[in-house]
C-alpha cells in the first residue's frame, strides 16, 4: 500500500515512539498529578476506536485526531500560556499514549480499515514475511 513505512525506517519510527513515551513519563514524574491519574487516563485516547462503529473512514478520522501529537502539544503549550497545570497533565499523558501506540506499531490510520497504518499493516492485514 502506498504511504506505509517499511524496513529500517519503520523500526526507527517505532523506537522514536518508545522514546517519546519514556520522555513523557519522565516529564510526568516532574509535572504530573500522581501516577494513579496517569494509569487512569493513559488509555483514554483509545476510546477513539469507537469511531469505527460508524465505519472505517469515520474510525480513521477519530483515531487520527486522538493519536496525532498536535492536540497533545497544544495542551502542553496552553498549560504554559494560561497557567493551567491540568492541561500539562493531559498533554503529557496524551503524548505518552501516542508514543506507546507508535512503539507497538499502531500508526495513524488509512480509511481502508484499522489494520492499514502509516507504520505498515497490522493484524490480519499484515503482510506475510517470507
Amino acid at each position: 500500500m502506498p504511504g506505509e513505512t517499511t524496513g529500517t525506517v519503520r523500526i526507527v519510527l517505532r523506537l522514536e515512539g518508545l522514546l517519546v513515551m519514556a520522555g513523557a513519563m519522565l516529564a510526568y514524574d516532574k509535572y504530573g498529578a500522581g501516577w494513579g491519574n496517569f494509569a487512569w487516563f493513559f488509555l483514554t485516547p483509545g476510546l477513539s476506536l469507537l469511531g469505527y462503529l460508524a465505519g472505517p473512514r469515520a474510525g480513521a478520522v477519530c483515531y487520527n485526531v486522538a493519536h496525532s501529537y498536535f492536540g497533545a502539544i497544544v495542551c502542553v503549550i496552553a498549560s504554559q500560556l494560561f497557567g493551567a497545570p491540568l492541561l500539562m497533565t493531559a498533554g503529557i499523558i496524551w503524548c505518552a499514549h501516542i508514543g506507546f501506540d507508535r512503539a507497538l506499531g499502531y500508526g495513524l490510520k488509512y480509511s481502508n480499515g484499522f489494520g492499514f497504518t502509516h507504520l505498515g499493516r497490522i493484524g490480519r492485514h499484515a503482510k506475510a514475511t517470507p
